[in-house]
């Protein structure tokens, strides 16, 4: 009897520990990554806005090629949907928002699986020189439980900005070879 209160008071302060201590942790992120891309910028645009295409060049999408993945709605346009489901990516949904044509395009990332979440992600494309200078941002709100995993894994920008760095190379190479 003695051993189970101790163990109930170890829990008690364990689940005290964890929820007072999520208010001290970040309530939201930002992972942002830029690179410069010698093409025009409506074929980086295309690239980006047309989830066909940037199936093509996505950093995640190459982790897991066997992951069903489909595409609705108009290219380029508000409404244009990429959904994937698979065992390493989990399921989710990219949904376009809003778009300026070779300027942004602005998402909605749904994480339906492993952990449901939404984040605003945007591509920003500007002149820079002879080159455009392409901006990938993602930025969202923190649950408990992401706080928390965020605090042991290092953060957002360390699990998943070198996935950015990644895909925004192969954007480059994709972009600045279909001239």
């Amino acid at each position: 009897m003695k051993f189970l209160k101790i163990l109930l008071a170890i829990l008690v302060i364990l689940v005290v520990i964890i929820i007072a201590g999520s208010f001290f942790l970040p309530k939201t992120y930002s992972v942002s990554r830029s690179v410069s891309i010698s093409a025009p910028d409506s074929v980086v645009y295309r690239n980006i806005a047309d989830f066909k295409e940037f199936y093509k060049w996505n950093p995640w999408a190459k982790m897991e090629p066997s992951a069903k993945v489909s595409f609705s709605g108009t290219a380029a346009e508000p409404g244009h949907i990429y959904e994937w489901a698979g065992k390493e990516t989990g399921a989710g949904q990219m949904k376009i928002l809003k778009v300026e044509t070779n300027k942004l395009v602005d998402i909605d990332l749904f994480f339906k699986e492993p952990f449901e979440s939404h984040a605003d992600t945007k591509f920003e494309i500007l002149p820079e020189g002879p080159a455009n200078k392409v901006t990938w941002t993602m930025s969202g709100e923190n649950n408990m439980i992401s706080k928390w995993m965020c605090l042991i894994m290092g953060g957002m920008d360390k699990m998943i900005g070198k996935d950015f760095e990644t895909g925004l190379a192969d954007l480059k190479k994709k972009s600045e070879s279909t001239q």
